[in-house]
């Protein structure tokens, strides 16, 4: 039963985070809080885009607010977050050296199976 929950937990949480307007949001909170209104600066996107994806991230306890007269701040409610960020882009990187090595194999492959043009003396030989 409490696996069950714990599941649930991770699986809503990771959704929390499966948007790169979310993600991008989170690294630009890794500096530290920001204004909505500075969120929408950096992210340049509608304001009304912004206000849907910080819902998301609130709702989902990723991010608290803190309120200065009308302005609204958002920050990190637990920065362990950007250590499970940091280990993703390791992982994207892994995953970048794994395509770039096979792409290289491939190419020496493809160099090797290709065949070579004949020297242009040849040529002029056999024409002969």
């Amino acid at each position: 039963m409490q696996q069950d929950s714990l599941r649930r937990f991770k699986a809503e949480f990771f959704k929390a985070l499966a948007h790169p307007v979310r993600i991008h949001i989170l690294e630009l909170l890794r500096a530290g809080e920001l204004s909505v209104t500075e969120l929408q600066d950096k992210l340049e996107i509608e304001s009304s885009s912004v206000s849907q994806q910080l819902a998301v991230l609130r709702n989902k306890n990723i991010l608290e607010t803190r309120k200065a007269g009308t302005t609204v701040y958002y920050r990190m409610r637990d920065p362990e977050i950007f250590e499970l960020l940091d280990v993703a882009r390791r992982i994207f990187n892994n995953h970048l050296v794994d395509t770039r090595s096979m792409l290289e194999q491939l190419g020496e492959e493809e160099t090797e199976n290709t065949p070579k043009p004949k020297s242009k003396r040849a040529s002029k030989a056999g024409a002969r």
